[in-house]
């Protein structure tokens, strides 16, 4: 018999998603762009959201050679506590996500290995691996530690970058993460599989696909409601 609690997703607020990233998620941020926000509820108590966007990256479709407007990607998954696979979430957001836009034919997200992921969640929802991006240059703050984007000093500013540089109060790095795809067709699966590369394995630290993982604490019940934000 099963003692898990009722599992429910359905679309959430922008509030109830941005106080999920705020709270659940590491980069305590909320991703800039077009999104979508899928609610995750057991029992009735809201336990996180999983949000679609048009990502950081405008060449997203690119690689995959479809339109812009056929290519999304997953920028956050922010959960509590919960006792559902982060997996099966996922699987029933993606279903949620199809009806709502029909047109979409592949959906990447990235796994961070500085945050020590490996994509677990990915690789226990068969997703295809299709390796590391490329390097991208992101600055360090030389007191503090502190990362800072590339876009907050290299926007418009990339003067003050090479001034901080000089002056010894930042220095670059430069990150990469794993890239994983999730075809929605079955053309666009015969293309992917060419590119798919064996899973990587398990970093310190990581989880594969438990029920707590990206675990949090506290809790809310927003209202379920489709925001544009």
């Amino acid at each position: 018999m099963n003692s898990r609690p009722e599992l429910k997703l359905d679309w959430c607020s922008f509030a109830a998603a941005k106080y999920a990233v705020e709270n659940w998620h590491y980069s305590k941020c909320m991703p800039g762009g077009k999104r979508v926000q899928v609610g995750v509820w057991e029992g009735g108590v809201f336990v996180g959201a999983i949000i679609y966007g048009t990502g950081a990256c405008p060449q997203i479709a690119n690689p995959f050679g479809v339109g812009r407007q056929e290519a999304a990607e997953l920028v956050r998954v922010a959960m509590r506590s919960h006792s559902y696979e982060v997996s099966k979430c996922i699987a029933i957001s993606l279903r949620l996500l199809r009806k709502l836009c029909p047109k979409l034919r592949v959906i990447v997200s990235y796994a961070d290995p500085e945050q020590d992921h490996h994509g677990g969640i990915y690789q226990a929802g068969n997703w295809l691996y299709v390796g590391e991006t490329k390097p991208i240059e992101w600055f360090v703050d030389t007191t503090t530690g502190k990362r800072i984007h590339t876009k907050t000093l290299k926007t418009g500013r990339r003067g003050l970058a090479t001034k901080l540089k000089a002056q010894g109060k930042i220095e670059s790095i430069y990150l990469t993460k794993l890239k994983y795809v999730m075809p929605l067709d079955a053309k666009m699966t015969q293309r992917l599989v060419k590119l798919k590369q064996p899973y990587p394995k398990r970093v310190r630290g990581d989880t594969s696909d438990t029920p707590a993982d990206q675990a949090g604490e506290g809790g809310a019940v927003p209202t379920r409601t489709l925001s544009d934000g």
